[in-house]
């Protein structure tokens, strides 16, 4: 099963002109609990799918009573940078949509 088939909402957007932030929210405790325990959004692995250093990995927090998971990162550019693709940080998010999470 895919990730955008268990979270309710997966966006991107600034955490100022130097991080991203990446939200992944679920509806229910068991799609929930079926991701963190998956470790597919680990900084290790976060840090694999989207091609960075794991150091560029802020952190990674898993907010049980809101039912979600926040990535941050380093951008690769300040936002507004010469040469950077996505002022707000926006469309980011699009390789976890596809991320296969395993039973």
């Amino acid at each position: 099963m895919k990730l955008s088939d268990l979270a309710t909402v997966i966006r991107s957007k600034n955490a100022g002109p130097f991080e991203l932030t990446f939200d992944v929210l679920f509806a229910t405790y068991d799609n929930f609990e079926r991701v963190v325990k998956s470790e597919v959004l680990s900084a290790n692995k976060f840090a694999s799918l989207f091609r960075i250093p794991v150091s560029d990995v802020i952190s990674v927090v898993e907010f049980e009573p809101a039912l979600a998971i926040k990535v941050t990162i380093k951008r690769a550019r300040s936002s507004g940078a010469f040469g950077e693709t996505d002022v707000y940080g926006a469309q980011q998010h699009a390789p976890l949509l596809s991320l296969e999470i395993p039973d």
